[in-house]
């Protein structure tokens, strides 16, 4: 078989590749497909959260500047300054919540499977 020139010739696969039996034992337990599946639900959910929040706001500038304009009180500053404050608290808020719950219920699930593994 002919290869360019620099380059490296392919390399043939094993026909079986070996898991390391602790490996398949955590992907065997049912308890490991529940963090995945609740770890990544909640991360979608939280994304999700966050885009709507963040485009919003990006939607707002776009097509409402007189209502990001609006006057609060007799002061310069407008409503567009507590609604910008607003997105950067949600988006340390939702850090923070997901920080809780990956240091209470994931980390806890882990543990778990992790001591069902060593069996």
């Amino acid at each position: 078989m002919a290869t360019a020139v620099g380059s490296a010739p392919a390399r043939s696969r094993p026909a079986e590749t070996k898991i390391d039996p602790v490996v398949a034992r955590i992907q065997a337990n049912p308890k490991y497909h529940e963090l995945k599946n609740k770890r990544s639900s909640f991360g979608w959910m939280l994304t999700i959260l966050m885009l709507v929040v963040y485009y919003g706001f990006i939607a707002l500038i776009a097509f409402n500047k007189p209502f990001l304009a609006t006057p609060l009180g007799q002061g310069v500053t407008t409503l567009g300054i507590p609604l910008g404050m607003g997105v950067i608290v949600f988006t340390i808020a939702i850090t923070g919540f997901y920080v809780r719950r990956a240091n209470s219920e994931f980390d806890a699930l882990t543990a778990e499977i992790l001591k069902d593994a060593a069996k």
